[in-house]
């Protein structure tokens, strides 16, 4: 079964893009994963995003246990907000998602046309989770780039 996340903070983005290539601006999604890797990602969205004048948002799944509200999860929100804040300068929206499944709720928040960014680390001989999930993803029809930290 598949609750629905519960989305607790979403910056303020532009008006949605105009539907002409000329005014469509292009929006890069980082899953954060863990705070060296996530930093890593948005280095390198960062570096993108100045060539292209793209829009960057930082999704972050946070999983609250069976036993707790989704709506309460065991690690305040306002703890998740502040490390984001750390990582996220003015460039960057933040969008945090209380959920019970983090791999679903991403794939479901993420637009259709997603260019995703995903921090890893090297995986040796059984794939970490973050690359798991950039498999799923691709397979799913989205643009992924796997940043190696």
């Amino acid at each position: 079964m598949y609750y629905e996340p519960v989305r607790l903070k979403h910056g303020s983005l532009p008006a949605p893009p105009d539907l002409s290539e000329r005014g469509r601006k292009l929006d890069l999604q980082v899953i954060f994963t863990d705070l060296p890797k996530t930093a890593a990602a948005l280095a390198k969205a960062r570096s993108m995003a100045r060539g292209l004048g793209a829009r960057i948002t930082l999704m972050v799944a946070q999983v609250v246990p069976y036993p707790l509200p989704l709506a309460a999860p065991d690690v305040p929100v306002e703890f998740t907000e502040r490390a984001m804040e750390s990582l996220a300068i003015e460039d960057t929206t933040v969008e945090i998602y209380l959920c019970r499944d983090r791999n679903e709720t991403i794939r479901r928040a993420l637009p259709p046309d997603s260019v995703v960014i995903v921090g890893a680390r090297k995986c040796r001989w059984w794939p970490c989770w973050e690359s798991r999930l950039a498999r799923m993803l691709r397979h799913d029809g989205r643009r992924v780039l796997v940043v190696p930290v």
